[in-house]
C-alpha cells in the first residue's frame, strides 16, 4: 500500500470515476491509474469500484467505507508535513483562501494587507467562486480557508465561524423617485421598479428572496450579477433599481449613484469563515483568521479543532 495508490482511489471518486480527469489530476497515464487501483484492491481483497467492462461505474458498498479511511489518511499525511514545517520553524508557504467575489472586492484587502506585513514570506492565492465551489475546495484541500456569506455552516466537514454581520442597501440614479420618499421605503415600493441584484446563492440573494415571497410579492429582476461593482454599473445605466451589500457603498459615488439604507426589510447577513474538519491549521492560517474577524479568539479557534479532534 503507498500513497499513490491513496491518491488515485480518492481522485477516482472525485473526478466523477473518469480515469483520464483522475490521470491528468495526478501528472500521470491512466493504465497507470487503473495499475494503482487494482493493486491496492488485490491487497486488500474486496472490490472498491464497481464496473463496466475497464470502467469504473461507481463505488462498491466496501468502497464507500474504504474511500472515507483513504480521506482520513490522505489527510492525517497532510497534517504530517504542515506540522512538520510549523515546528522546524519554517514561515514560507502559501495560503490558498477562496471567497465569493464581495468578500475578496470589498472585505479582504485590508486583512491581507495586514497578513502580508506580518508574514512576507507567505504567498497567498485568492480564488473566487459561490459559495458551494468554496465549500467544495476547502473540504477537498485545494483552499486552506473559505469566506462567504450563505451557505458554509452547512457541510459538515467544515468547521466554520461567524465573523461579522453586515446588510443590504438599495442603489438608484439621481433624483430617482424612491429617493423622494418620506420615511422608510417599502417592499411594494421597490417592486414597482425592474430590480438588479446578485445571483442566487451569492451574497445574502436568499435573504432577498425570501423578504418578498413572506410578502407575497413577485419582483421583476430583470438582471443578476455575482459582483456588487458590475450591479452598479448596470443601475447608472437606468436598467433598474440595484440591491447590494452595505460594504459595497463606498464606490456608488463614482457611478453617479445614490444609496438608501433599507435595514428593516431584508435583515442582517452573517459572513462566515470556514476550514475543513481535522486540518492542521499552520500559525499563519491562525493569524489570518484572527485578523480577518478580530472578536474571534486564538483559543476559541483551538477549542473547536480540539473539539473535533476528540
Amino acid at each position: 500500500m503507498n500513497f499513490q495508490q491513496l491518491r488515485s482511489i480518492r481522485e477516482a471518486a472525485r473526478c466523477g470515476f473518469n480515469l483520464t480527469e483522475v490521470a491528468n489530476v495526478l501528472f500521470t497515464s491512466q493504465p497507470g491509474v487503473s495499475r494503482q487501483i487494482r493493486e491496492l484492491e488485490e491487497e486488500l481483497g474486496v472490490d472498491i469500484f464497481v464496473r463496466n467492462g475497464k470502467r469504473l461505474m461507481g463505488l462498491t458498498e466496501p468502497g464507500k467505507g474504504i474511500l472515507q479511511i483513504v480521506e482520513k489518511l490522505l489527510q492525517e499525511a497532510e497534517n504530517l508535513r504542515q506540522a512538520s514545517q510549523e515546528y522546524s520553524g519554517e514561515t514560507t508557504g502559501t495560503l490558498t483562501v477562496a471567497a465569493t467575489h464581495t468578500q475578496a472586492r470589498y472585505a479582504l484587502p485590508r486583512v491581507v494587507q495586514g497578513f502580508r506585513a506580518r508574514f512576507p514570506d507567505v504567498r497567498i492565492a485568492l480564488q473566487q467562486s459561490s459559495p458551494e465551489h468554496i465549500a467544495e475546495w476547502v473540504i477537498s484541500g485545494k483552499a486552506d480557508v473559505g469566506i462567504a456569506t450563505e451557505g458554509l455552516s452547512q457541510f459538515k466537514e467544515l468547521i466554520s465561524f461567524p465573523c461579522y454581520e453586515w446588510r443590504h442597501i438599495v442603489v438608484v440614479p439621481q433624483h430617482h423617485p424612491l429617493l423622494l420618499i418620506e420615511g422608510p421605503i417599502s417592499l411594494h415600493d421597490l417592486a414597482a421598479y425592474p430590480l438588479i441584484t446578485y445571483d442566487v446563492g451569492f451574497t445574502g440573494r436568499g435573504h432577498i428572496d425570501s423578504a418578498f415571497q413572506r410578502a407575497g410579492i413577485n419582483p421583476d429582476i430583470v438582471l443578476t450579477a455575482m459582483d456588487s461593482d458590475v450591479i452598479q454599473q448596470y443601475v447608472s445605466l437606468e436598467l433598474g433599481v440595484g440591491i447590494i451589500a452595505g460594504m459595497a457603498a463606498e464606490h456608488t459615488r463614482q457611478n453617479g449613484l445614490q444609496t438608501i439604507e433599507v435595514p428593516h426589510l431584508f435583515g442582517s447577513n452573517v459572513t462566515r469563515l470556514a476550514v475543513r474538519r481535522g486540518a492542521y491549521l499552520r500559525s499563519y492560517i491562525v493569524d489570518f483568521i484572527l485578523q480577518f474577524a478580530p472578536q474571534l479568539k486564538r483559543s476559541d479557534i483551538m477549542e473547536a479543532l480540539l473539539a473535533e479532534a476528540a
